[in-house]
């Protein structure tokens, strides 16, 4: 007996002819099931009586996540389509199926196929189980179409900065807003993504439609493989020329939409479409539900760890104030215990007088040297009336309170990011020419 394979072919007479090919000779493979529907096919894969599938193209609601679920039965795949079926092996490709053969290959070519899918699929180990592998390795090279707007660095190597913080409300949102929009204004195409599972509010905060379609349409398409350049440029919304933003679900409850598989997808494309990506991040790093108690179960604080192990450049910030600080410490412990290896840039922010004695800024660089091991941080001033200014109406701090304290250092942490040396009176003209 070779190599126990499942079928699951939408053609019952394909499907025959598949099966009594492979039955030919000794091939080194043998069709164990022929699985009736995706349903049939999850469930026989979760016990473990086979190595491959071989399944066609227009299966009825095959997506992203059911090939994560093969992934985690240690399931490799082989993917079907008609001969000349040229859309229907792009979808494959995209849903991450590497191995793609015409039904009309010989039996040689098929098991051929299979055992090199076999070959190269290793059983996930525990602390890969969330990742479900890796399927943008079989992305084609994204081709940046006429109808959007190229990156100034060329496809596929924008940045991704993630922005994130602890409990507490310490200013993720204020702060991927400003950076995305400094990025802008410094000439830097930006793309504001708003990843919050518990409380994205980056819509209000620019006064867009919260329920307009955004990341979460992003994530659906992404899923069934329809996910392209100019898919994503029609649901970020333009905010400013070189502003772009996806906004977040509209309702905490929608959180099982933003599925960590697709929202890699959406990221990854995102390096096509801006210079720079920045992800206002939720605030959890606990490794849930999938992890714990060992099922299929979407994980909340996918998105979040999806986010973060993807970044370039991770964002740490903190509220100035005793509770705040005490909060960013015990924070980035468990933000290097979640993505080992991360060196975030350190951000406290609302730093006023009164809420830490003495000198404030001295005092929290001590504090956070001393218990954190923190020697390079930003400091954000506090200015609540710039900022509610710009909450008022809906803009950014560049647009509704230009002179903002608080602006000045995002700005500069904005010019740290983009690479931009240039002096501050000399960055002041620049912003004032625009």
């Amino acid at each position: 007996m070779g190599v126990p394979v499942l079928t699951a072919v939408s053609d019952a007479r394909w499907e025959a002819r598949l099966v009594a090919a492979l039955a030919q000779g000794d091939l080194g493979v043998s069709v164990v099931r022929r699985c009736v529907d995706l349903a049939d096919l999850l469930a026989t894969a979760a016990t473990g009586s086979a190595s491959a599938a071989l399944l066609s193209a227009d299966l009825r609601r095959l997506d992203r996540e059911a090939l994560g679920r093969l992934a985690l039965a240690g399931v490799a795949v082989v993917g079907l389509v008609a001969p000349g079926e040229e859309e229907a092996e792009r979808r494959l490709r995209q849903l991450g199926v590497l191995h793609v053969l015409p039904s009309d290959s010989t039996p040689e070519e098929l098991s051929a196929a299979v055992l090199q899918a076999v070959s190269a699929t290793a059983p996930p180990s525990p602390g890969e189980r969330a990742a479900l592998g890796e399927p943008r390795r079989a992305l084609p090279d994204p081709v940046v179409p006429e109808q959007v707007d190229a990156p100034h660095s060329g496809p596929g190597t924008g940045r991704l900065v993630a922005v994130w913080g602890p409990a507490g409300a310490p200013g993720r949102t204020t702060l991927a807003v400003g950076l995305a929009s400094e990025l802008a204004q410094l000439g830097r195409s930006a793309l504001l993504v708003d990843a919050d599972v518990y409380g994205g509010v980056i819509a209000q905060v620019l006064g867009l439609l919260d329920e307009a379609p955004g990341l979460a349409a992003a994530c659906r398409l992404a899923n069934n493989g329809a996910l392209d350049l100019p898919a994503l440029a029609g649901l970020a919304r333009a905010v400013g020329p070189e502003l772009r933003v996806l906004s977040g679900i509209a309702r905490a409850d929608r959180w099982p939409e933003l599925r960590p598989a697709a929202l890699e997808v959406v990221l990854e494309l995102a390096r096509s479409l801006a210079d720079t990506t920045v992800v206002d991040c939720g605030f959890c790093l606990e490794q849930d539900e999938e992890l714990a108690y060992d099922t299929a179960a979407p994980r909340r604080n996918g998105a979040t760890l999806a986010a973060l192990e993807t970044a370039d450049t991770v964002v740490a910030v903190g509220s100035a104030d005793p509770v705040g600080l005490q909060r960013l410490v015990r924070g980035l412990a468990e933000l290097r215990d979640a993505v080992p290896g991360v060196q975030p840039l350190i951000v406290v922010n609302r730093l006023r007088a009164g809420a830490v004695p003495g000198d404030a800024e001295r005092e929290v660089r001590a504090a956070l040297s001393r218990y954190a091991g923190v020697e390079q941080l930003t400091v954000v001033p506090s200015d609540v009336v710039g900022l509610d200014r710009a909450l008022a109406a809906g803009r950014t701090l560049a647009e509704a309170a230009s002179t903002s304290p608080a602006r000045a250092a995002i700005t500069a942490l904005a010019a740290q990011l983009a690479g931009i040396s240039t002096p501050a009176p000399q960055r002041r003209r620049l912003l004032s020419r625009r």
